[in-house]
């Protein structure tokens, strides 16, 4: 019998063994998810403290409970360790590593290099290997099928190779790796099927491409139409400061109409693991091939813009009140890069942060997902959440919007609010003290 009706019989069965590389907000919530469908799952992570954490039982995550983890780990259908060796006992490998931005904004795939690397090592006839991390289109095909290659295996044939990107939402309840549609290109029409039967076994819809490129150029698209709308409605929100308009107005009134528009809202800039990076992914390809993406370049110069102007908006208010940054305490509400999650990655919170710092402010900050933060050579701990400390205040900035935080607290007693996130419209009391993009 040929190799692939040989994992495909496995597959179904669910005799397959499933290897997740990268236990992080992609990777472990997708081990999870194949444990639960019945699958031996092993996670693989550099990080000692992650592995010890998940055969505890105790998740990090939080899209993955602790109850959930416990009981799979108990019943020893998921396990995790940071020996690659594991890797010749899979079926299947799915790499979940991280693909930064290097410093001169070019592409960082040296984790996912590294992996391949480990992965060469251990690879055998039959093995399904699959790239989830977000990366330039042609990846796959031209920088990890010429390693695997060196392994006197066939693709296609001795072994099976594909890109299917990762679409996770953290902190999102309605839409989770089981429900949220899965892309997925093969290198070979026999490497798209046995992925596409693999993920089917797990996720509900399951949409196959013709190449893997066309796979790894669709995810940029997601995060890059994100991108660049989200720079068109910040661009607007600095115009409608200039021109006395109140921008969030503006979007509800536009967002009564039916077709052709989709409402974007402003913030303090962007932040997380994909739209801050993954559009500077797609503009470094375009240029390798001659192509100045500008729609992409200018997008991200507005959106990393706008830390520095909250920072403006602060500065002017408390010249208002006949207040300098220089000597004023400035609470900052959230320094995560979203609502509800414990993710500060890329945040703006930083920036801003940073930039109060330079001017003389003095910070102080409140998360309850963040108990403590580093900013350059200062380390902050987060403070409780209380009348004194919002009295004491000469400016509350609301930089993210967690659900739980008693926003009726911050209007009864912080003198002057600056709202990034719209999160007090429709207070009565914000007249006069609060301050809205």
């Amino acid at each position: 019998m040929k190799l692939f009706e040989q994992l495909s019989d496995k597959i179904v069965s669910k005799e397959a063994k499933v290897a997740v590389i990268g236990l992080g907000y992609v990777g472990l919530p997708l081990a999870v998810e194949f444990a639960r469908g019945g699958f031996d799952t092993i996670g693989i992570d550099i990080d000692s403290s992650r592995v010890g954490d998940i055969n505890r039982g105790k998740s990090y995550i939080p899209d993955v409970s602790n109850e959930d983890l416990k009981k799979l780990v108990m019943d020893k259908s998921l396990q995790a360790a940071m020996d690659y060796k594991v890797l010749k006992l899979a079926d299947a490998i799915i790499i979940c590593v991280p693909t930064p931005l290097r410093k001169t904004r070019e592409p960082d795939i040296s984790f996912i290099i590294s992996t391949v690397e480990k992965v060469v090592k251990n690879i055998r006839p039959g093995h399904l290997i699959i790239l989830e991390s977000t990366t330039y289109p042609g990846t796959t095909e031209e920088v990890i099928l010429p390693m695997l290659k060196d392994s006197n295996l066939k693709v296609g044939k001795d072994f099976f190779l594909a890109f299917s990107p990762e679409r996770v939402d953290p902190g999102n309840k309605k839409w989770t790796t089981k429900n949220i549609p899965k892309i997925v290109g093969g290198i070979t029409p026999e490497c798209r099927d046995i992925a596409r039967l693999l993920y089917s076994q797990i996720i509900k819809e399951v949409v196959t491409v013709s190449s893997t490129k066309v796979a790894e150029m669709a995810k940029l698209l997601e995060n890059t139409f994100r991108s660049v709308n989200i720079g068109l409605v910040n661009e607007l929100t600095l115009m409608c400061h200039k021109l006395g308009v109140d921008v969030w107005e503006v979007i509800d009134a536009a967002s009564t109409k039916p077709f052709g528009f989709m409402p974007f809202y402003p913030g303090p800039g962007l932040g997380g693991h994909c739209l801050p990076v993954d559009p500077l992914y797609l503009s470094w390809k375009a240029r390798l091939h001659g192509f100045d993406a500008r729609f992409i370049e200018l997008a991200a110069q507005v959106n990393s813009g706008m830390a520095g102007y909250v920072v403006e908006r602060i500065s002017s208010t408390l010249n208002e009140h006949k207040k300098p940054v220089n000597g004023s305490r400035i609470f900052i509400i959230g320094v995560t890069y979203k609502k509800d999650v414990s993710d500060v990655r890329e945040s703006p919170a930083f920036e801003i942060i940073s930039q109060i710092i330079e001017r003389g402010g003095i910070v102080s900050y409140h998360d309850p997902y963040v108990p403590e933060i580093e900013v350059g050579k200062s380390k902050f701990r987060s403070v409780t959440l209380n009348k004194p400390i919002l009295e004491v205040a000469d400016c509350v900035a609301i930089i993210t919007d967690h659900s739980s935080i008693d926003y009726q607290l911050v209007m009864r007693n912080a003198s002057l609010i600056i709202d990034t996130r719209n999160v007090l419209k429709g207070h009565r009391e914000a007249k006069g003290k609060v301050v809205r993009l």
